[in-house]
C-alpha cells in the first residue's frame, strides 16, 4: 500500500520531544525552509493552471477551490481577499470546504471522507470552469469527488498535493506537486505542507490577477476604498505611479468618481476624465490597455504619459 511522503517519520526530527523551546523552533523553522524550493519546482505547471483558470475567468466562467481541513481553510482564506484586493467580483472564485462553514472554526474530520459530497458540492460546475483541489496526501476522498465531478462537466480538474504519486492524479488534468517531504511532526500536513499549499494558492490567485490586468506594475488598480485605510492607499497608489503630489492625486480621484483606474490614466496621459474612461473601455478596463489606446500612431505616448519619476513603466 503507498503512503504519502507527509505520512513518513522524519529523521531530522526524531528527538524533536528531548529540546528546549528554542530547539524545537529551530527545527520547524529549518524544515519550513525547505519549502520554497519545492515550491519552486512545482512552478511550471501552476503556471498552467494560471493560465486556464485566465481563460476561464475572461470566458465569465469561475474558479473552484476545494479542500477539507487545513486546505480548505487555507482556500477560504485565500478567495476572501480576492474581492477587496483585486475587486473581483462575487462569486467568480468559490470555495467548497468539506463540512461546510462551521468547519472552518471547527474540526469537521470526518467530512473529508465523502466522495459523494465532493460531488454534490460541484454539482453547479460548467465546462469551462477550473477546479483546484487541494489535497496534501493526495487522496482526499472528498477531493475525489469534486474533481470527478469536474472531468464529468468539462472542467478543467487541478490537484495540489504533496506527493508525486497521489491516486487522485489520475482525475487530474494537471498536477501541482508540491514534495515538502516528511512532517517535523509526523503526518501533521497543516505544517510544510499546509505551507507550500499557502504558497501555491497566493500565486496562483496573484498570477491570474495579475495576467487579467488587475494592477498596474506591481500596484493593485481595482482595490475596493471601502475603509480609510484603503482609502488612503489610493492618494497613494497613484501618487506611487505618477509622482504626483496628494492633492493632485485626491483631486483626480474626485474628476473620475472615484475610479482609480480611470484616475491612474488621467494623471500619466494628461488627459480629461472622460478620454481617460474611454481609453479604459478601448484598452480593455486595463491601464496599459488604456495607454496604449491612447498612444499616437507614431509610438510616442501622450504628454504626461511617462508619470514622472515612477518606475511605474519598466
Amino acid at each position: 500500500m503507498h503512503h504519502p511522503p507527509t505520512e513518513a517519520r522524519n529523521p531530522r526530527t526524531t528527538d524533536i520531544d528531548r529540546l528546549d523551546a528554542l530547539g524545537v523552533l529551530r527545527l520547524v523553522n529549518a524544515e519550513d525552509a525547505l519549502v520554497p524550493a519545492a515550491v519552486a519546482a512545482a512552478l511550471p505547471v501552476l503556471a498552467r493552471a494560471v493560465d486556464a483558470a485566465v481563460d476561464a475567468l475572461r470566458a465569465g466562467r469561475t474558479v473552484h477551490y476545494v479542500g477539507a481541513g487545513s486546505s480548505g481553510r487555507y482556500a477560504v482564506l485565500d478567495a476572501a481577499e480576492l474581492p477587496p484586493t483585486y475587486g473581483l467580483e462575487p462569486g467568480r472564485f468559490r470555495v467548497h470546504l468539506a463540512g461546510g462553514p462551521g468547519a472552518l472554526t471547527t474540526a469537521a474530520e470526518g467530512a473529508e471522507d465523502s466522495e459523494s459530497a465532493g460531488r454534490a458540492a460541484l454539482a453547479e460546475v460548467t465546462a469551462g470552469d477550473v477546479v483546484l483541489g487541494l489535497a496534501a496526501s493526495g487522496r482526499t476522498p472528498y477531493v475525489a469527488g469534486a474533481l470527478a465531478a469536474a472531468r464529468t462537466a468539462g472542467a478543467t480538474a487541478v490537484l495540489v498535493s504533496a506527493d508525486p504519486r497521489a491516486p487522485l492524479a489520475a482525475l487530474a488534468d494537471l498536477h501541482v506537486c508540491v514534495d515538502s517531504g516528511p512532517e517535523a511532526i509526523t503526518g501533521s500536513t497543516r505544517m510544510k505542507a499546509g505551507t507550500a499549499q499557502k504558497l501555491v494558492l497566493h500565486g496562483f490567485s496573484t498570477a491570474v490577477m495579475v495576467r487579467l490586468g488587475r494592477t498596474y506594475s506591481n500596484l493593485m488598480t481595482d482595490v475596493a476604498a471601502g475603509n480609510r485605510k484603503l482609502a488612503a492607499r489610493t492618494v497613494t497608489l497613484l501618487g506611487q505611479a505618477t509622482g504626483a503630489a496628494p492633492e493632485d492625486c485626491r483631486s483626480a480621484l474626485g474628476a473620475t468618481g472615484g475610479d482609480l483606474k480611470a484616475a491612474l490614466v488621467l494623471l500619466l496621459a494628461g488627459t480629461g476624465p472622460a478620454d481617460a474612461l474611454a481609453a479604459l473601455a478601448a484598452g480593455g478596463g486595463t491601464v496599459r490597455g488604456a495607454l496604449d489606446a491612447l498612444r499616437p500612431p507614431t509610438g510616442r505616448c501622450p504628454a504626461g504619459a511617462a508619470g514622472g519619476p515612477s518606475p511605474a513603466r519598466p
